[in-house]
């Protein structure tokens, strides 16, 4: 009787759709939208990364990989990791993914048994938070919150608070999606010393860590932790490379915990597509003038849409300090679903719901700015008699 009423795992029934897609996939491809809902360049993947997937198919790069990843791949983000943070990354501590949405639910499937809890900082890309739920986990909320002077802050004691004996790991994702808060290193070395003291894993998602506006890169929890501290780093392609279809990702994680996201990568996919991991290898290796190129461009958008959207009367933003999304608050917005939807009737222009980012995120609205300079200012254009 149990079984015939019961389709599947509550947790799953339970589990909530992305708003963002809500959005999207219902105007997708309509004549005359602009689409700024997705985090995603707009510019495809560089040729001599293609041409890396085509010659690597062409030399029958085709079939099983191993489960931690291609070991050519894992040297290549071995050498690059430790150039990037001036500390030694050995190979060991580096476990490939499909995209870095997976490797965040090979996190949760690692740490979460039902019962267990996520303290997570929000607003937040709403995946982050759903693979917890996925594994019957609770989470526990932490809000960025603006300050006096419009940018985002974090409240340390009150992070701290909110670990208990269930909490496994501490989820933080610098620079921010959707805000561009970017945690600070004095920051991340306290969170560090708390999870270190009580046993708690940290999870970076660190995927736009490249994509710092007033330096090389942003500051990284591997600047202040130990090869063996809980903590565990999430990567990708898609943002760095222009790689979003491509799906190709890693870990960075205590050696320790190899032989497990071995086992999860078997249990899930058994690896990555092998020709694209092959791929990834020249994207690393020949990508550095690509990387400088997108930052610089998202630097001037940033600009460009900060300046538009602040002098917006109805508009409250802060100057994003990372990634590239613009969330502002909109004076007098109650539901953002029904805003964005209502948007691209009497604009053309998708955003996504701020209430799509969990608690703290209604009222507010994102906006990709990793977009043709000329497309956002049309975007804005469009825009500014509704904002005003």
């Amino acid at each position: 009787d149990r079984n015939r009423g019961r389709l599947m795992r509550p947790a799953i029934e339970d589990l909530s759709g992305s708003l963002i897609r809500l959005i999207a996939e219902a105007n997708m491809g309509r004549d005359g939208v602009i689409p700024l809902w997705f985090g995603e360049p707009d510019v495809p993947t560089p040729r001599f990364i293609k041409d890396a997937a085509t010659r690597a198919m062409a030399e029958d790069h085709v079939f099983y990989a191993q489960n931690p990843g291609v070991p050519a791949l894992r040297e290549t983000l071995s050498d690059y990791m430790t150039g990037l943070y001036a500390k030694a990354i050995d190979i060991d501590r580096i476990t490939i993914t499909s995209s870095g949405m997976n490797a965040i639910m090979l996190v949760s499937e690692l740490l979460i048994d039902a019962g267990d809890n996520m303290i997570v900082v929000g607003p937040v890309w709403p995946n982050c938070r759903e693979t917890v739920h996925v594994m019957g986990g609770a989470v526990h909320d932490v809000l960025l919150k603006p300050d006096e002077t419009g940018r985002w802050r974090l409240d340390l004691d009150e992070l701290m608070a909110a670990c208990d004996d269930r909490t496994r790991g501490v989820f933080v994702n610098s620079p921010g999606n959707p805000t561009g808060w970017v945690m600070q290193t004095d920051e991340q070395r306290a969170l560090m010393a708390f999870c270190r003291e009580r046993g708690i894993y940290i999870v970076a998602d660190e995927v736009y860590g490249r994509l710092a506006y007033d330096r090389d890169r942003a500051p990284s929890f591997i600047d202040v932790a130990g090869p063996e501290d809980r903590l565990i780093v999430v990567n990708s392609f898609s943002k760095n490379w222009s790689m979003t279809g491509w799906r190709l990702g890693w870990l960075t994680h205590p050696v320790d915990l190899g032989e497990a996201f071995s086992k999860l990568n078997e249990y899930n996919v058994a690896s990555p597509p092998t020709f694209i991991q092959h791929a990834g290898i020249v994207a690393v290796r020949d990508g550095e003038d690509f990387v400088r190129e997108t930052v610089e461009r998202y630097r001037r958008n940033r600009d460009l849409v900060f300046q538009r959207l602040a002098a917006m009367p109805r508009v409250t933003l802060a100057r994003p300090e990372g990634a590239f999304y613009a969330f502002f608050a909109l004076d007098g917005m109650t539901d953002s679903v029904a805003c964005a939807r209502d948007l691209i009737e009497q604009t053309g222009v998708g955003l996504a719901p701020g209430r799509a980012f969990g608690p703290g995120g209604e009222g507010w609205l994102r906006l990709c700015f990793a977009a043709e300079t000329a497309t956002l200012s049309s975007a804005l254009d469009r825009l500014e008699p509704a904002f005003t």
